[in-house]
């Protein structure tokens, strides 16, 4: 098992879009350490080190985002798909994706 240390660090650009670097295999890499960073939200993916790139607003909006997401996954979990809790926390992380998808260019992978 390779250890926490040993791991590659993730670096994220959020302004890979506006720079026109951004093409399909970014894409895919920037959904994967998504999950990689989910992951180790819920305690069940090891724990990377993560540099995030960009301007205060889209780095705030990343981290919003990524809040927003574990709470909607952590209600659904809890209280079921049907539930108004789970529905509000849905309504909450749509708007974050839109700030964020506003902000920095790019979609976000868990839609």
């Amino acid at each position: 098992m390779q250890e926490d240390k040993d791991l590659q660090p993730i670096e994220i650009d959020l302004n890979a879009a506006k720079n026109g670097t951004l093409d399909e295999s970014i894409l895919g890499f920037y959904g994967e350490w998504i999950k990689t960073i989910m992951g180790a939200m819920f305690g069940g993916g090891p724990t990377v080190p993560v540099s995030v790139k960009g301007n205060p607003r889209q780095v705030r909006d990343f981290a919003k985002t990524l809040g927003r997401e574990k709470r909607y996954i952590k209600t659904a979990a809890k209280y079921g798909l049907d539930d108004p809790r789970t529905y509000k926390d849905k309504f909450k992380l749509r708007n974050m994706i839109r700030k964020f998808e506003g902000s920095t260019g790019l979609k976000w992978p868990f839609k």
